[in-house]
């Protein structure tokens, strides 16, 4: 595997609490009681509109939910590294990669400038050549043009490229652009997986890279 294309939350980074705080402040902002985290948790992986659509309700004006997500993103913006961090494993599995000539991107459906932000500020930026985000194309994951578009900017087929991911639209996203696919347990929503199963499940970190530097396309 030539080209690994990672999600970002619940994969490289957990930033569970932080996007539940995020989002209670929100809806504290709005005249509205805190949900549970787990259940925020839930909501996470389509994007921010998706996600504050679930966490405003069904009720909600979709004006109210616009207004809702401009303060979202201004506080999240604020305290994105109030508590994220890197899961365990992953700046020396990163290392492992680029030591292998692996070549490496991130694509996420976060807002890019956030999800750069994040990266940079846990100091493993440089590692990918791109990071997309929900808002470089005019459609999200699982839409597959994220995984065209790096596939096209490295120059490595299908056959040669990795999705790694957490959640069922990481899956959803590698079908759809014809490559194989790895499904993280230690993210945010590794129930999903069981109704799309990816190629390789993955529990552990070590076990991932034991997988992508001995696998032949």
């Amino acid at each position: 595997m030539d080209l690994l294309i990672f999600d970002l939350d619940g994969t490289l980074v957990d930033s569970k609490l932080d996007l539940a705080q995020a989002v209670n402040a929100t809806r504290g902002h709005m005249g509205l009681t805190p949900l549970p985290n787990d259940t925020v948790y839930t909501y996470v992986g389509n994007g921010a509109p998706v996600l504050l659509r679930r966490a405003m309700g069904p009720e909600m004006p979709q004006s109210e939910v616009d207004r809702a997500l401009a303060y979202f993103l201004a506080y999240y913006a604020a305290h994105k590294l109030d508590y994220t961090v890197l899961y365990p494993g992953v700046r020396e599995a990163l290392d492992q990669y680029k030591n292998a000539g692996r070549r490496m991107a991130v694509l996420t459906n976060k807002p890019f400038k956030i999800s750069q932000a994040i990266l940079d500020g846990l100091d493993v930026g440089t590692y990918f050549f791109r990071v997309y985000g929900g808002n470089s194309f005019e459609q999200k994951k699982p839409d597959p043009i994220g995984i065209q578009r790096l596939m096209e900017e490295a120059g490595i087929p299908a056959a040669r490229t990795l999705m790694i991911g957490d959640s069922a639209v990481d899956i959803r996203t590698a079908r759809n652009a014809g490559v194989p696919c790895a499904g993280v347990t230690w993210g945010f929503q590794p129930d999903s997986l069981t109704a799309d199963p990816p190629d390789v499940l993955i529990d552990d970190i070590a076990d991932l890279t034991k997988y992508i530097l001995s696998t032949r396309p």
